[in-house]
C-alpha cells in the first residue's frame, strides 16, 4: 500500500543519514574551566591546597569582567577558574541535577594519598575519609565553593604500552564473565596477566602457570 511504502522509504532514509554521520573523535580532556570568586581564592585553593602550578593568567576572552586563570593539575592539561572580585563565593552544594558536574577526580600516588586523611584534617577540611572502590581508593571533600572534589589513587599500574583504560576493560570483561558484583583487586591482577600475554612477546612457547617447587 501507499503507506506501507512511504513508511519503508523514510526508515531506508533514516538509515542512510545514519550511515553518513561520522564521529569527532576524542583524544584525551583538553581542559576543565570552572566559574570561580575571587582570584586569590582560586589560587589558594587549587595550587595551595591541590599543588597544581598556576601556569598562566589573562582576561576572559568572551567576558573582559572576569580573568582566567590556568592550572596544571599534574599531566600537563588544564584547570581554569574564570574569577571576578565582585563575585561573592558560596560554600553551599553546587547544583547535582542533570547535566551538572557531580564531581572532579584528581590522581594522586599512594604515597600521597596515605596522607591525605592527616593533611585534610589539619587543615579541619571535613572529608569522607577512605572509600574502597575495588579498583582505586578515594577521599571526598568539597572545595571552598561547595564543588566536590575526588581524590583518587588507582591500585594498580599498568603494564608497559597500556593505559589504566585498557586494564579496566579487561578487567570489566572477567569480572562480568565471572557473575562478580564490581571490579576488585583479583580482576586487576587477572586484567594485567592477561594483557602481559597479549601484548608482550616471549621466547617460551608455554607461558601457562608452572610450579619450579614440585618434584616432579
Amino acid at each position: 500500500s501507499p503507506s506501507s511504502s512511504s513508511a519503508s522509504n523514510r526508515r531506508r532514509q533514516a538509515r542512510r543519514e545514519i550511515e553518513s554521520v561520522r564521529k569527532l573523535q576524542s583524544q584525551g580532556v583538553h581542559h576543565i574551566t570552572l566559574t570561580g570568586a575571587g582570584r586569590q581564592a582560586s589560587i589558594d585553593f587549587w595550587e595551595g591546597v591541590l599543588g597544581m602550578p598556576f601556569v598562566f593568567e589573562q582576561p576572559n576572552l568572551d567576558n573582559p569582567a572576569e580573568s582566567h586563570l590556568y592550572f596544571d593539575p599534574g599531566d600537563g592539561r588544564l584547570i581554569t577558574v574564570f574569577t571576578n572580585e565582585d563575585r561573592a563565593g558560596d560554600p553551599g552544594r553546587t547544583p547535582t541535577e542533570p547535566g551538572c558536574v557531580h564531581h572532579i577526580a584528581f590522581s594522586l600516588s599512594q604515597a600521597t594519598f596515605a596522607q591525605a586523611v592527616e593533611r585534610l584534617d589539619e587543615r579541619g577540611i571535613r572529608h569522607s575519609g577512605v572509600k574502597d572502590r575495588g579498583f582505586m581508593d578515594s577521599i571526598y571533600f568539597e572545595d571552598p565553593l561547595g564543588l566536590l572534589i575526588e581524590l583518587a589513587s588507582y591500585r594498580f599500574e599498568p603494564p608497559p604500552g597500556c593505559s589504566h583504560a585498557d586494564v579496566l576493560l579487561e578487567a570489566h570483561e572477567l569480572r562480568v564473565a565471572r557473575g562478580d558484583h564490581h571490579i576488585d583487586r583479583e580482576h586487576l591482577a587477572d586484567a594485567i596477566e592477561a594483557l602481559v600475554a597479549r601484548t608482550q612477546r616471549s621466547l617460551s612457547a608455554d607461558r601457562s602457570a608452572q610450579d619450579p617447587y614440585s618434584d616432579g
